[in-house]
């Protein structure tokens, strides 16, 4: 039985239709009728409950899903919406791809503008092989360009997001972050500012699943030791991205010509990849085990700095607002309303803290809690 009604219909033809004077017409097509796939394909949760093509422990997640969201609503002060009533089953639904690029050159972010959005720093696509294409017209232009996977998107409340096979298969701990994750975009999302969002998002999800399975599981259940292990790996990783990309930024900001340039680069790449090699023993999840395995780039460490560069920032911020999480989107909310650019906003209230410094100062997930 499908599920998309009118509204949705007509929803998806308003967006297109918006789009269409500022972007390639074949690129909007695509992504608007990838959209309307999983929308018609998906089905009531109770009515995926009651088929027979799920296993019990993909049902156990079904159900677990709506008491993530309830959470989410009731004790982390994220959006009341109709996202993930449903779910597409279908085996054939395709992943996300997106498209990011970057000059050779420079830390510089190339951008897509879009209606409701602003400036997108990457394209998504539901099809590999057009995401590839696109890679390729855009390496043909000189520019560094990556190709990355995204397990779940928002539509920041335009459509009623489906819950998706992949995401009912996985990982228990990743399937809450993941809806937290997305329930934030739908809370708190600001037109063009990628870090800003991504990063709130990577926060609430892994900080609010720790929550949420400490709340449900207990502070000693495997479950609830996985997502405070995957909050410690974000902190080690954070650290190590932001060096690297300092280096990159000292080699870029100096004078030397481009050739020499891309190829002191190359010296940053091989170095990062070793000192990730020496980090690995720390790590306590898989979460990063990918890091650099397709060889590394501008656009490939801009397109993760999105999610995981500014981590300790807003862990910060949110020490600052005595570990509570609506009180900290309330914060970032009135941040917003102030003048000039938010992420400085965020450092100016963030006191450029690092993340070994907040460990210094005692904010530890060891004892179960988020606090000192």
């Amino acid at each position: 039985m499908s599920i998309l009604g009118k509204k949705e219909i007509f929803l998806i033809s308003l967006v297109l239709s918006t789009l269409v004077s500022g972007c390639r017409v074949t690129y909007l097509f695509h992504v608007g009728a990838g959209h309307f796939r999983l929308l018609n394909g998906a089905i009531p949760v109770e009515e995926a409950l009651r088929e027979d093509v799920l296993d019990s422990r993909e049902k156990a997640h079904l159900c677990l899903v709506g008491r993530v969201k309830d959470f989410g609503e009731t004790h982390l002060g994220l959006k009341r919406t109709y996202n993930y009533q449903t779910v597409s089953l279908s085996s054939r639904q395709s992943r996300i791809y997106t498209v990011s690029a970057c000059p050779k050159d420079r830390l510089l972010r190339k951008t897509w503008w879009f209606p409701i959005v602003g400036d997108m720093p990457y394209l998504g696509f539901f099809d590999l092989n057009k995401a590839r294409a696109e890679k390729e017209r855009l390496a043909a232009t000189g520019l560094d360009v990556t190709i990355g996977k995204a397990d779940a998107y928002s539509t920041l409340g335009w459509f009623r997001d489906p819950l998706t096979l992949n995401l009912i298969k996985g990982d228990t701990a990743a399937l809450v972050e993941v809806i937290l994750h997305e329930m934030t975009h739908a809370t708190l999302y600001l037109k063009g500012e990628g870090e800003f969002n991504e990063t709130l998002a990577v926060l609430v999800g892994k900080v609010g699943a720790f929550q949420f399975l400490r709340s449900t599981y207990g502070p000693t259940h495997s479950l609830t030791t996985e997502a405070r292990n995957s909050i410690e790996d974000e902190r080690i990783f954070s650290s190590f991205l932001n060096s690297v990309l300092e280096d990159l930024e000292h080699l870029y900001r100096s004078q030397i010509e481009y050739r020499e340039k891309l190829f002191q680069r190359e010296k940053i790449f091989a170095d990062a990849i070793q000192h990730f090699n020496h980090l690995r023993k720390r790590f306590q999840t898989p979460s990063f085990n990918g890091f650099g395995k397709a060889g590394i780039n501008n656009a490939y460490l801009l397109s993760i700095s999105l999610y995981h560069r500014y981590f300790h920032l807003f862990e910060a911020l949110l020490r600052r607002n005595e570990d509570s999480i609506p009180d900290l989107l309330a914060s970032l909310e009135n941040m917003a309303g102030e003048k000039g650019a938010i992420m400085d906003t965020v450092r100016k209230w963030a006191g450029g803290k690092s993340a070994e410094n907040l460990r210094l100062n005692g904010l530890s997930l060891k004892s179960g809690r988020i606090d000192g």
